[in-house]
């Protein structure tokens, strides 16, 4: 039921999510006005706007003028709704599973505004710290259950030690990273934290090592230079997921293999 409900959800979430990508790095409300046709101007009627099911039947085609529809919409929805089931799946039925839901769609949001405007807007990422903290709150309260306070307190030093870690890194080399990458990493290391220090380790490491062979390959292929800016934020966030999801079995395999 989790990955069910969590698949249908995502679907509802990445409809909403197209919207923010749109209009929150524009500075525009995502709540008004309604979605309408960027060409001729029509509101999107209702049953136009059923995710993924309407841009298949519509042929990727606005109903009144015909004008095309990218792709990108309904492949968002479907990457959140996939996204969705996998923490489901992952979660399973616990009062973690609201914080990890939450922590994904706005993973796809910043992931790909990063990608089209190398920005992580703070119209997100701050009211994100809030939001994170209140769910892993109740993530930690688990009634019926032993609570787990201890993981709040693990999560404020995963915050402030993987922020503290970017905001070093920011004033050694400014023009390395951006200030919002710090703000993220302050998002990320809670989440990170929650899990475990062995989540907090991989989940850091992996950032730097995904995001550095991602710019060497686009170096190899000539696609970038030694002087292009890089968005660094979808690289943080893949990393920080490798982390939450297989950080403390990475760690220990490490160990093994080393002997310790």
């Amino acid at each position: 039921m989790p990955i069910v409900i969590g698949g249908v959800l995502g679907l509802l979430i990445g409809s909403f999510l197209n919207v923010v990508v749109w209009r929150v790095p524009r500075g525009e409300s995502v709540a008004h006005p309604p979605s309408s046709c960027p060409r001729c101007g029509q509101r999107i009627r209702p049953w136009d706007n059923v995710p993924v099911l309407s841009w298949l039947v519509l042929r990727g085609r606005c109903r009144d003028c015909r004008h095309s529809i990218s792709v990108r919409y309904p492949l968002v929805e479907a990457g959140t709704g996939l996204a969705f089931a996998m923490v489901g799946w992952w979660c399973g039925w616990s009062w973690a599973l609201p914080a990890f839901w939450f922590l994904a769609a706005v993973s796809i949001a910043l992931a790909l505004i990063d990608l089209d405007v190398q920005r992580l807007p703070d119209a997100i990422v701050l009211p994100s710290w809030c939001a994170a903290a209140v769910l892993l709150v109740v993530a930690s309260w688990n009634p019926g259950g032993d609570a787990l306070w201890g993981a709040l307190s693990r999560a404020a030093l995963g915050a402030l030690a993987v922020g503290g870690s970017y905001f070093l890194i920011f004033l050694v080399y400014p023009r390395g990273m951006g200030f919002g990458d710090v703000k993220l990493a302050v998002l990320l290391g809670l989440y990170l934290g929650w899990i475990g220090w062995s989540a907090v380790v991989v989940g850091w490491f992996a950032g730097f090592l995904i995001g550095g062979v991602i710019g060497v390959a686009l170096l190899v292929t000539r696609r970038a230079g030694r002087r292009t800016a890089l968005p660094f934020g979808p690289w943080m966030l893949l990393g920080a997921w490798l982390g939450l999801v297989a950080g403390p079995e990475l760690v220990a395999a490490y160990l093994r293999l080393v002997g310790l």
